[in-house]
């Protein structure tokens, strides 16, 4: 298992990476990150005889909101694989209004998200975390930034 975080609130461009701190690396090489990337490489190490892939429970857990002076509408992340967001990993919120509408930094709301990856044999993809969130006038208005605090993935290799 290796496991991911950064508990500062950072805020997240549309389509961009949370970016994450190594707290427990991998010891045998399976998963590779650097420390502020945003991006966690799994590789595809096998046996000859454990089949042709390696199998990858990953989990993301975190704290979303819209930045201050931010529009009130659903905002959301997914696990992206080598930058194509997983869309059944999609985790989505719609902060509610505050009395000092707009909504201020503190109305956070917590999200999880998980994936199994398989990665063939010999074969490294790249996993992040990414602000999927999307304008609701996209002809008008880009889709918004986020802020995200205690970002945690942790990766389990399961086969």
């Amino acid at each position: 298992m290796a496991e991911f975080i950064k508990n500062e609130i950072q805020t997240v461009n549309p389509n961009q990476p949370v970016t994450l701190n190594t707290s427990i690396g991998c010891n045998k090489g399976y998963v590779y990150h650097r420390n502020g990337s945003g991006i966690v490489t799994l590789r595809g190490i096998v046996n000859n005889n454990c089949g042709c892939f390696a199998r990858y429970q990953v989990t993301f857990n975190g704290n979303i909101a819209i930045p201050d002076g931010g529009t009130v509408g659903p905002i959301s992340v997914a696990l992206a694989l080598d930058g194509e967001p997983i869309l059944t990993s999609r985790a989505i919120v719609t902060p509610a209004a505050t009395a000092d509408d707009p909504p201020t930094q503190n109305n956070f709301s917590n999200v999880t998200s998980t994936a199994i990856i398989d990665v063939p044999k010999g074969c490294c993809l790249n996993i992040s975390v990414e602000n999927t969130s999307e304008s609701a006038t996209p002809a008008t208005t880009p889709a918004p930034a986020i802020l995200v605090q205690n970002a945690n993935l942790t990766v389990s290799r399961i086969a």
